[in-house]
């Protein structure tokens, strides 16, 4: 049987302190009492705790790394973020380490757990969606290790980030499908507690209240990012006795879910059901009919994360927020054919 390897967090929950804790003593700092300095490194010893000897050579050799947590890399966005973090951090004399954590907590925490024991200068992030414990992240702001957020955050009294205007983009974009004579708009989003589903959701609710349209919570999903959780809830709308006119999606693979939910039902695009969805890929220009998107500017925003974070690795303490603004992108999915 393969042996476990121990790590810091191993370590750290055996004497009952944080990995912060244990990193310090391991390193011989004075910030940790002697008593305790001893106690880790015989630990460390009874347990064969070594470091990462690819971490050793990091720091003596090779070029600086930071690494990049993402919660789907095969989507076209976060391949698109880590695309812009990769070429700034390029620019620098940065190498970029990057993990999936297939929109997992558990995974998000080994990762981070990985880079921690891998020594990276700083870590950028983006919340797996069933993350709600940051504990985590708070050993990370404790061990003073610089990290960014972007898109999905937490922490802002700790962590700068980088987010997308997401609430006004929702706002216009429902503003669009009024003026294009929808009335009965569904918006199919993500899990609740996440802030970038808030500000969407959000925006989406302004734009009916300006134009005095009722709020119909049947017309509001909000569950698992998933492609098949997302066209159940799209066909279950369009099968009501008063389905929606129009669906706001809240990404790309809700988007793609409730396109696809729409053209099962034999349902016309836009004529029966209009959609727009917040997607940055080049296929919403090449499916039929061409679909309109609020477009993330994703590239730019992993570069500004990137950039956000080499500031504090070199010294800027300060904690930013920077929004990027979206931009919305009219094709034939959203624009019905005057009668």
């Amino acid at each position: 049987m393969k042996q476990h390897r121990t790590s810091l967090k191993d370590l750290a929950k055996q004497l009952g302190v944080s990995i912060a804790t244990v990193s310090r003593a391991l390193r011989g700092s004075h910030e940790v009492g002697e008593e305790m300095r001893e106690k880790v490194k015989a630990l460390a010893k009874q347990l064969n705790y070594r470091p990462n000897p690819f971490a050793q050579s990091l720091r003596k050799e090779a070029p600086k790394v930071i690494g990049v947590v993402v919660p789907n890399l095969v989507t076209h966005y976060y391949a698109a973020v880590l695309d812009g973090i990769e070429e700034y951090a390029r620019k620098q004399g940065y190498s970029v380490i990057s993990s999936n954590s297939h929109e997992n907590h558990l995974i998000e925490e080994h990762a981070i757990d990985n880079f921690i024991s891998m020594h990276v200068e700083g870590i950028i992030a983006c919340l797996a969606q069933d993350t709600v414990d940051y504990s985590h992240f708070r050993e990370i702001h404790d061990m003073g290790i610089p990290l960014v957020f972007f898109a999905r955050t937490c922490l802002p009294d700790l962590f700068s980030q980088v987010v997308a205007n997401g609430d006004e983009a929702a706002q216009k974009a429902t503003q669009h499908l009024i003026e294009n004579g929808c009335r009965r708009i569904a918006f199919i989003g993500g899990p609740n507690h996440l802030d970038m589903v808030i500000r969407r959701k959000h925006g989406y609710i302004e734009a009916l209240r300006d134009n005095k349209i009722k709020i119909d919570r049947e017309l509001v999903a909000c569950g698992k990012i998933d492609f098949d959780v997302a066209r159940d809830a799209a066909i279950r709308m369009l099968s009501m006795p008063d389905p929606p006119d129009a669906i706001l999606a809240f990404n790309d693979i809700i988007t793609y879910a409730a396109f696809d939910a729409i053209k099962s039902l034999k349902l016309r695009i836009p004529d029966d059901v209009a959609i727009m969805g917040f997607t940055d890929g080049d296929t919403a220009a090449f499916v039929t009919p061409k679909l309109s998107a609020i477009m993330d500017q994703a590239h730019l925003q992993g570069m500004k994360a990137c950039e956000l974070l080499l500031r504090n690795i070199n010294g800027d303490q300060k904690i930013y927020r920077e929004v990027i603004p979206m931009i919305l992108k009219i094709r034939d999915s959203s624009v019905k054919q005057s009668k």
